[in-house]
């Protein structure tokens, strides 16, 4: 059986990907200053796909609507392919996540992680954190007094 440690992995930068802000993402990929030869399978595409709740997150599923979503695929020069899907209708964004993707696959994954997936991860968690804090602010926790004996 191989080691989950490495799907999982993939599935946390992907999701960091997917969940940052297209400025956001476009500044560290431009401070990692690296353009690898890469060549389209499919290039960044705009669609739409049907988000679905949970009722009490448990219950019976209902279809909540559609999202707008751009997808892309890659193949490094090296042969790696890399992967996106992300919210919303930016092509830069989607290729962008495509190419970090497929480059945290080769040799070149550790100077990623650094330059880009580690800011790219302390600024969710800032944002995260700030939001805890204002939603904290507003709780309010209800006691009941007890009037003598029953």
């Amino acid at each position: 059986m191989s080691d989950p440690a490495p799907h999982t992995d993939r599935q946390t930068w992907m999701s960091l990907l997917a969940k940052t802000r297209p400025e956001a993402l476009a500044a560290v990929w431009g401070a990692l200053d690296l353009t690898p030869e890469h060549a389209l399978l499919r290039g960044p595409e705009i669609g739409t796909v049907m988000v679905q709740g949970r009722a009490g997150a448990v219950g019976d599923g209902f279809n909540l609507g559609e999202m707008t979503i751009t997808r892309c695929s890659v193949q490094l020069g090296c042969g790696t392919v890399g992967h996106a899907y992300v919210q919303g209708r930016d092509k830069d964004k989607a290729l962008q996540a495509a190419l970090v993707d497929g480059l945290m696959q080769t040799d070149a994954a550790p100077e990623v992680r650094r330059v880009v997936l580690q800011p790219l991860a302390e600024q969710a968690e800032q944002r995260r954190s700030k939001r805890a804090a204002k939603t904290a602010a507003t709780k309010v926790e209800f006691f009941t007094l007890m009037r003598g004996e029953d």
